[in-house]
C-alpha cells in the first residue's frame, strides 16, 4: 500500500493567466524572418511534448471519416421517401410499418440509397436495421423527429443479443445497491442495442462466451513493424491486395506477466493490479487496429495509419479479415424518447438511439437525442465521424456518445446538456479515438472505462462543474469499468486543452482539485485550465504540462492533422 501511494502522482500548480487566445495555425513553408521570430517568441506557449516530440505522444490526426483526410460528404443516392410508403408526419399514428417498407425497398436497390424523412414527427416502435453498405437515413434537419414511445425491453429479444443474455445469467450480473434496496439483473440494453441499428448481416456481434468464439480468417502473419511507422512486413502476401481494409491483431499468449501487458501498461510495479480478462483467453486478440493497405512492395505493406504498437513476434501479430459495412450515414434529425423512470445504473429499459456495429468510413451528423438511456453506442467500428451531436432532456442517461471497441473514431462537437452516468466515455478496446470540441454542462466525467483502452484523446473540451462542497474536489477524470478489466486505461491516453468552468467565485486561494484514476498509467495532461486555480491528482507516472494555462493551439488533433498534411 505504501508503494501504491508513493507512485500516485500529484501535481499542484496555481493559476496563471494565459496571454494567448484564439486558434492559430502553423505558418506555411517559406515564412518571412519576422514570422519566424514571432513564432519563436511564442514557443513557450507551445507544449514541449509537441515541439520536442518527447516523451511519446501518439498522432491522433488519423481519427475520423477517411482518416481525417476529407470533410464529410453530402449524401447522394436514390431517394426513398417514407411518405411514399404511407408514413404521415404528425397524425399521431405509428409509422413503423410504412417506414419498414421504405427501408426494405431501399435495401433491394442496387446502388447508393437514401431513406428520407421530411419535416414533422414520426412515431416508431420497431428497430430500423441497416445491414448493407452505401446506405443513408436522412431527415431535413432537427425539425424531423423520430419519436419512440416504447423501450427496447418491450420488443422481442434480437437474436444477436441471446449470447449477452446467457452471459449475464451465467455470471449473475446484477446491480446491487444496498443503500437503495436495489438488487436487480442487468438489462440487455445497458450498453448494447438501439432503434437505429447498423450491423453486418450474420455477424456475431460483441463476443462474451468462449464457446461461441469463431476462428479468425488469418490473411498473413506480421513479422516486422515499429510503433508509429506506416509499414509492416508480412510472411505471405498471396491473400492481400492494395485497397483491402484489414484488422491487425495482437495476442497475449504469455499470461498475467506478459510483455504485451508491459507494453500496454508499463512497469507493473507502478500500479495495483491488472484484471484477469487480460489473460484468461489467449485466443482472443487483446489489441486491435483497423487499417487499409495503401501499397505493397514485396513483403512490405504501406498502411493508411501508423502502427499502434510494435509487431513483436511474442504477441503473435496477424492480419485478419474484417467483415464490415462502408459509406453508411445517419444525419439531420431528432431522436426523442419519453422521460422514462430512472431505476438504476445497468438497469436501463432500452431507450437507446443509435447502435453502430461493423462500420468503416461512415458518419453520424447533426443529430439531437432527447431522453435517451444511451444516445449513440458503438462496437467494432473504425474511421467513423460523429459530428454535431446534442443530447438533452430531463431523463438521466447511462451513455450519451459512447466509444467501445472502436479505432480511429472522431466525436466532434458533442454537446451534453443532460445528466449521464458516463457523459463522454472511452470504453473497452477503444483505441486511437478522439472527443474534440465538446461541451458537458451537467456533472461532467471524462470517463476512461477500463478494458485495454489506450492512446485516446480528449481534445478541446469545456466542462461545467456543479457547485462544490468545502473540500473543492471533483472526480472529472474518474474511470469506470469492472475490476476484471482494470486498469482504467493504458499508456499515452491524452487530455489536451480542457477548460473547467466552476461555479465558485474565482480566487487565487480557492484551489479546485480534479481527481483522476489512481491506476490510469502514463497519461498526458496538457493545458488543463479554468476559471479557478486547479490541482490535479492523477497517476501513476502522469506527464503534465501547462496546467492552469491555456495552450497556444486550441486543438491537438487539428495541430497534428495540419502538420501531417503539409
Amino acid at each position: 500500500m505504501k508503494r501504491y501511494f508513493q507512485c500516485f502522482f500529484i501535481v499542484s500548480v496555481f493559476f496563471l493567466a494565459s496571454n494567448v487566445s484564439g486558434y492559430e495555425q502553423f505558418p506555411e513553408k517559406g515564412v518571412t524572418e519576422k514570422s519566424d521570430r514571432l513564432l519563436s517568441a511564442h514557443a513557450k506557449s507551445i507544449p514541449n511534448i509537441v515541439t520536442e516530440r518527447s516523451p511519446y505522444l501518439p498522432d491522433f490526426s488519423y481519427a475520423g471519416y477517411k482518416n481525417g483526410n476529407t470533410s464529410l460528404p453530402s449524401v447522394d443516392g436514390k431517394i426513398f421517401n417514407v411518405t411514399d410508403y404511407g408514413a404521415i408526419a404528425g397524425d399521431g399514428k405509428d409509422d413503423s410499418k410504412s417506414v419498414l417498407k421504405a427501408l426494405e425497398a431501399a435495401k433491394a436497390f442496387d446502388g447508393p440509397v437514401v431513406v428520407k424523412f421530411p419535416a414533422g414527427r414520426f412515431i416508431l416502435s420497431e428497430i430500423l436495421y441497416i445491414d448493407r453498405s452505401d446506405f443513408a437515413i436522412q431527415g431535413v434537419g432537427l425539425e424531423t423527429t423520430l419519436f419512440y414511445p416504447r423501450p427496447l425491453r418491450l420488443l422481442d429479444t434480437p437474436p444477436q443479443l441471446l449470447e449477452l443474455s446467457e452471459y449475464l445469467i451465467l455470471n449473475d450480473k446484477r446491480q446491487r445497491e444496498r443503500a437503495n434496496n436495489i438488487d436487480l439483473p442487468f438489462s440487455l440494453y445497458a450498453w448494447t442495442g438501439g432503434y437505429l441499428w447498423v450491423r453486418v448481416p450474420g455477424a456475431r456481434g460483441k463476443a462474451y462466451l468462449k464457446e461461441y468464439d469463431r476462428p479468425t480468417d488469418v490473411l498473413a502473419n506480421v513479422i516486422g513493424g515499429v510503433r508509429g511507422k506506416l509499414s509492416v512486413k508480412v510472411d505471405d502476401v498471396r491473400r492481400l491486395r492494395v485497397g483491402d481494409v484489414i484488422k491487425l491483431e495482437w495476442y497475449n499468449v504469455e499470461g498475467r506477466n506478459s510483455s504485451l501487458l508491459k507494453e500496454l501498461y508499463g512497469d507493473p510495479t507502478r500500479f495495483s493490479t491488472i484484471g484477469s480478462h487480460h489473460w484468461t483467453n489467449a485466443n482472443r486478440a487483446l489489441v486491435t487496429q483497423v487499417t487499409k493497405i495503401l501499397a505493397m512492395d514485396g513483403d512490405q505493406l504501406q498502411l493508411a495509419d501508423p502502427l499502434l504498437i510494435d509487431a513483436n513476434r511474442d504477441w503473435k501479430p496477424k492480419l485478419v479479415r474484417w467483415e464490415h459495412l462502408e459509406n453508411v450515414s445517419l444525419s439531420d434529425f431528432t431522436l426523442e424518447f419519453p422521460n422514462g423512470v430512472y431505476i438504476a445504473h445497468h438497469v436501463e429499459e432500452g431507450y437507446n438511439g443509435i447502435y453502430l456495429e461493423g462500420v468503416y468510413d461512415g458518419f453520424v451528423r447533426n443529430i439531437e437525442i432527447i431522453n435517451a438511456d444511451s444516445g449513440i453506442l458503438t462496437d467494432d467500428i473504425a474511421n467513423v465521424t460523429l459530428e454535431d451531436i446534442t443530447t438533452s432532456g430531463p431523463h438521466r442517461a447511462h451513455y450519451t456518445v459512447h466509444m467501445g471497441s472502436v479505432y480511429n473514431v472522431l466525436a466532434k462537437r458533442v454537446r451534453v446538456e443532460n445528466t449521464a452516468e458516463h457523459p463522454l466515455s472511452f470504453n473497452t478496446y477503444a483505441v486511437k479515438s478522439v472527443y474534440k470540441d465538446c461541451e458537458v454542462l451537467s456533472y461532467p466525467i471524462l470517463d476512461q472505462h477500463s478494458g485495454a483502452n489506450h492512446q485516446n484523446l480528449f481534445d478541446n473540451i469545456r466542462v461545467h462543474l456543479p457547485l462544490l462542497d468545502e473540500n473543492r474536489t471533483y472526480p472529472l477524470f474518474g474511470g469506470g469499468g469492472a475490476s476484471y478489466w482494470k486498469p482504467s486505461h493504458g499508456r499515452f491516453s491524452t487530455l489536451y486543452n480542457i477548460e473547467v468552468i466552476t461555479r465558485e467565485e474565482p480566487h487565487t486561494d480557492h484551489v479546485v482539485t480534479l481527481k483522476g484514476p489512481r491506476d490510469g498509467v502514463q497519461s498526458r495532461l496538457i493545458g488543463i485550465h479554468g476559471t479557478s486555480p486547479l490541482e490535479i491528482q492523477y497517476g501513476p507516472d502522469a506527464y503534465m504540462e501547462q496546467i492552469n494555462q491555456k495552450p497556444r493551439y486550441t486543438s491537438l488533433y487539428d495541430l497534428q492533422l495540419k502538420e501531417r498534411q503539409k
